[in-house]
Parts: C-alpha cells; sequence; structure tokens
C-alpha cells in the first residue's frame, strides 16, 4: 500500500513527462522523522549522475522538531538507490535526448520512504499555455453536465 507524502506540481506544470522510474533514497534518521512531519519541499530538486551513482539534489528537508544536538544539513546530496543497469539505461537516455531528471512524488512503500523519478523535457510557454485552456475547459464541461 503507498501512502503519498508529497508531489511535486511544479514539475507536472514546468515539463512534459517522458518517462517514471521508482527509487529507493538513502536518509538519516532525523530526515525520515521530519519527512513524517512533512517538512521536505521537492520543488527545486533535481536529479545528477555522480561517479556512476544517482543523487537527489537540492531537496530541502528541514530540522526535526524534537531534535537534541544532533542536525542534520537540510540539502544534502541524498543517494538515490537503483540497480547498475537502470542506472546505466537512465543515464543513456538522458545524455541521447538532452533530458532532465526530476523528482515527481515521494511516498510510502511499507516502512520504506520511496521517489518516484521522471525523465522531463521542458515545456515552452506556450505550451503551459495550452494546458491551462484545455484544463480549463474541462472543468466547465464538467460544470454543464452536472447541472
Amino acid at each position: 500500500m503507498e501512502k503519498l507524502i508529497i508531489k511535486n506540481k511544479k514539475a507536472y506544470h514546468d515539463y512534459h513527462i517522458l518517462e517514471r522510474v521508482e527509487s529507493g533514497i538513502v536518509l538519516h534518521g532525523m530526515e525520515v522523522k521530519a519527512i513524517r512531519e512533512g517538512k521536505i519541499n521537492i520543488k527545486e530538486a533535481y536529479c545528477n549522475f555522480q561517479n556512476k551513482e544517482l543523487f537527489l539534489l537540492q531537496a530541502h528537508i528541514s530540522a526535526y522538531s524534537h531534535a537534541g544536538y544532533e542536525q542534520h544539513d537540510p540539502v544534502r546530496p541524498k543517494k538515490l538507490l537503483l540497480h547498475e543497469k537502470e542506472l546505466r539505461k537512465l543515464k543513456q537516455k538522458r545524455d541521447e535526448q538532452h533530458l532532465t531528471m526530476v523528482p515527481l512524488s515521494l511516498y510510502w512503500v511499507g516502512n520504506h520512504i520511496k521517489v518516484e523519478i521522471g525523465l522531463v523535457k521542458g515545456k515552452k510557454l506556450y505550451d503551459k499555455r495550452q494546458d491551462i485552456a484545455k484544463r480549463d475547459t474541462e472543468r466547465s464541461m464538467e460544470r454543464q453536465m452536472k447541472h
């Protein structure tokens, strides 16, 4: 059973999502407790490779409210857990098609936190306007169907 922690709405607005991948994430104890309190922000986050490993960068996890002397760096790079074959495939697609990797959501699967990573391509301004217009027409059609 999956329980959503946070969804990156900005990613859905700013990018065309071409592919999704589920990944584990390496966290410290206080970070997990802070995430349970909802103290995480992934709006500005992205994923990048460092020495054949994938890291989540610029994801901000605020300090846990009941933490003692032990504090963590809120924006430290967090290692993402994928098989080597998956990492090679992601790196190849990213490099060939000039794509970006961003976190789309964080969620619980049992006692583990998973990250949904998206291979994305940036939207142009006119694409964003088309999406907004399409959403508005769908809403107005739903209102008409109700009445």
